[in-house]
């Protein structure tokens, strides 16, 4: 596996880009591209799970993966992490590339944010997948309630603190900070993964249906027992899960 920092990349921050060593198939690599936006609930640095998943993705589908390291709490806020990732996919389509998305827990927020922000602006991605998404920052699905006792990673009162601090200047139902309150009209594909045993379940769930009633396209895939960004997890599961994103992200034919 080839990895790649370039400085600067969108707002200055550090990009990767990883891609796979040997010689592509048919001589030339995809002019398809994924970016992936790690996860980390705002406050923490890409992990070595998330790299072995973005080389997984990297080396089955034979693309080159765009890792962005986005600022974290207390520096960095929403509407920068949206607008900074935005630029990136932009960059890349203006050198001709389709681009993929993809994003778990935290990242996920800002992917579904920028995919979005995107469409406002003509732009349909063919693919945007999600594993365990932050969804809605307002933390008043009544459902976490039900889910809560069973997730042993994640809670309401720690979520509703960062995303206080997250949100910077725009409000919590701003669909910059929480994309579930956006309109899912005229988005491409979603791909999301989910685990019965994530607080972040009840929002996927609402996200599934306001995304089929606006007759937007959604493979869903549900993980019975499963916790928080169980793709990243080595289970079982946690491969299959992985496996999932994977195809997910494969370019068109």
């Amino acid at each position: 596996m080839r990895v790649d920092r370039r400085l600067p990349g969108p707002k200055g921050w550090p990009v990767y880009d990883v891609e796979p060593s040997t010689p592509a198939a048919h001589g030339t690599r995809s002019e398809a591209v994924v970016v992936y936006v790690h996860g980390g609930g705002w406050v923490n640095e890409i992990a070595p799970q998330h790299w072995t998943l973005i080389a997984r993705i990297a080396r089955e589908t034979d693309q080159r993966v765009i890792v962005p390291i986005y600022p974290l709490l207390p520096f960095g806020t929403a509407r920068g992490a949206r607008d900074g990732v935005i630029d990136l996919i932009r960059t890349e389509l203006g050198c001709g590339h389709q681009v993929r998305l993809a994003g778990d827990s935290a990242g996920g927020q800002i992917s579904l944010s920028a995919t979005l922000q995107l469409r406002d602006e003509g732009v349909q991605l063919p693919a945007t997948t999600l594993l365990s998404p932050a969804l809605d920052l307002t933390w008043t699905n009544p459902q976490i309630d039900v889910v809560q006792p069973y997730d042993p990673w994640l809670g309401r009162p720690g979520g509703r603190f960062l995303a206080q601090e997250w949100r910077g200047e725009d409000d919590l139902d701003d669909p910059v900070v929480s994309p579930l309150f956006g309109e899912m009209g005229g988005l491409g594909p979603l791909t999301i993964l989910t685990g019965t045993r994530d607080v972040l379940n009840p929002d996927a769930h609402v996200l599934r249906g306001r995304a089929h009633d606006a007759d937007v396209s959604v493979a869903w895939h549900e993980g019975e027992g499963q916790l928080h960004v169980y793709a990243l997890l080595p289970t079982k599961a946690g491969d299959q899960a992985a496996s999932t994103m994977v195809d997910s992200l494969r370019p068109s034919t």
